[in-house]
């Protein structure tokens, strides 16, 4: 079972951002590679709280956690944030918050004494409408998407600005002394490196687009406005950067007859006065296809049918939502003669007046059952 984010880092759910922040930044020092060279199990570590950083630093995925869990970010490469993160992931996204310069190499790299900071491309962001069928089941999408990879051809040479490091570093005289501090080198952008050769039908950074198709596997449960992350399908960066990600953001498609409330499906069932009275059976829709319901004679209009586990599929995987059916006993506005005859004879008729049961619940109690 997956460790829980807030532990990881050995906070309370309560905790400020500052909190995290500073959680997340002990736990890297504790088991950053540079210390603990050779050691699988401190890597792993490493990864774990980068990637609950990732999640519980950004209001968004942290809201999304606090109420699915772990769920809200599965799926493969389909997934939300997080899940499977390297250490290219971890020092592009994460490394300022070490701080330039000092200690284990300058948090740029493996193996102490800094290194080349490895640039992670821009992210593109694209938008899928789904059926509520596939909502309901999962789908897998495959999209075409325009992005820009490194042209054939292109080389690349050591940046003279900054040696190859990435970043450049300044000594002050202060009060306090000589201070050193680092930064960003504004020549490479911190690749170190920079473009020597290119093709033609390259642009300025050795890049051209190119129009790819991708899968994307997205799980049962997503809703409205969530986001997917598919890692390294983004656009390239210069040298020998990393890949961004594609950013999938989800809309939904309205159905005809049903409509969604968190996990359950709400169906409203019209019947004629004959069918109430007599009983009945009707087919309605259902996201796995037709499902055939029974009503008993004399059902009242009003009442609520409860299909469990027939609406959408929890995405934390706590099983299926329901479906709700509403009963309307449809009344004729025109009758014919021999109609309105029959009903004038059924006025005083003792069947047909009202007679509530205690079993017959109230507009609130209704209410309040379909949030129990």
């Amino acid at each position: 079972m997956k460790e829980d984010y807030y532990e990881v880092l050995g906070i309370s759910k309560s905790a400020t951002a500052a909190e995290i922040k500073k959680a997340y930044r002990k736990k890297a020092l504790q088991y950053h590679p540079d210390k603990n060279p050779g050691d699988s199990s401190a890597e792993e570590q490493f990864k774990k709280s980068a990637e609950a950083y990732e999640i519980l630093s950004d209001q968004d995925k942290k809201a999304r956690y606090d109420q699915f869990g772990h769920g809200a970010f599965e799926g493969g490469s389909g997934g939300f944030g997080g899940g499977g993160m390297n250490m290219d992931d971890i020092f592009s996204q994460f490394g300022d918050i070490f701080g330039g310069g000092g200690g284990f190499g300058g948090f740029s790299g493996f193996g102490g004494g800094g290194g080349q900071r490895r640039v992670k491309g821009s992210n593109l962001r694209i938008r899928v409408s789904l059926t509520l069928e596939e909502i309901a089941n999962g789908v897998e999408k495959k999209v075409k998407v325009k992005r820009k990879v490194q042209a054939e051809g292109v080389t690349y040479k050591t940046c003279t600005t900054c040696n190859g490091r990435g970043q450049v570093t300044k000594i002050q005289n202060t009060i306090l002394g000589r201070m050193q501090t680092a930064a960003v080198c504004s020549t490479c952008g911190g690749s170190g490196q920079i473009l020597d050769g290119k093709p033609n039908d390259a642009d300025a950074q050795g890049l051209k687009v190119t129009e790819e198709t991708v899968s994307i596997n997205i799980p049962a449960g997503v809703e409205e406005g969530m986001q997917l992350k598919v890692p390294n399908k983004g656009n390239d960066a210069p040298g020998n950067g990393v890949p961004g990600d594609l950013l999938v953001a989800i809309e939904t498609q309205e159905h005809s007859t049903l409509k969604r409330e968190g996990d359950n499906l709400h169906y409203d069932l019209y019947v004629s006065i004959s069918e109430a009275v007599l009983g009945t059976s009707k087919e309605i829709d259902a996201v796995s296809g037709k499902v055939r319901i029974k009503l008993e004679p004399g059902i009242q209009s009003g009442k609520i049918l409860r299909l469990r586990g027939k609406g959408i599929t929890s995405l934390n995987g706590y099983g299926a939502g329901d479906i709700l059916v509403h009963v309307n006993v449809w009344t004729p506005k025109e009758l014919n003669k021999e109609q309105r005859e029959f009903f004038e004879k059924m006025q005083g008729s003792d069947n047909f007046e009202p007679k509530p049961e205690k079993s017959d619940k109230s507009f609130f109690e209704k209410v309040k059952d379909m949030f129990s």
